[in-house]
């Protein structure tokens, strides 16, 4: 069974412009992982500088490779500095199948 994540991502005030465009680089490169299946980058229309991925990956360990790739890890390590909070990471447990 797959699992579904979202990461809500938000930017110090003044770090928007810089987040969102080290966010939009990370989507190529993730989507081209083993085991993704879906990742989508959104930004929040009534709080700007929130950002939503909603990802979808085949098992647990493609998710925990995801996290240790390099470049998660550099964009991790980059833009700690221009976030407001840590990444909120939300693996989902679907409450209703089918």
């Amino acid at each position: 069974m797959s699992i579904n994540v979202v990461a809500v991502i938000t930017a110090k005030p003044g770090s928007e412009d810089v987040v969102r465009e080290a966010l939009k680089g990370l989507v190529e490169p993730t989507r081209d992982e083993a085991g993704c299946i879906a990742y989508d980058l959104s930004e929040s229309t009534v709080a700007a500088g929130t950002f939503i991925t909603v990802e979808e990956w085949d098992g647990q360990s493609d998710l925990d490779a995801h996290m240790q790739t390099p470049h998660i890890q550099s964009a991790l390590s980059v833009l700690g500095s221009e976030l407001a909070a840590a990444p909120a990471i939300h693996p989902l447990q679907p409450l209703i199948v089918g």
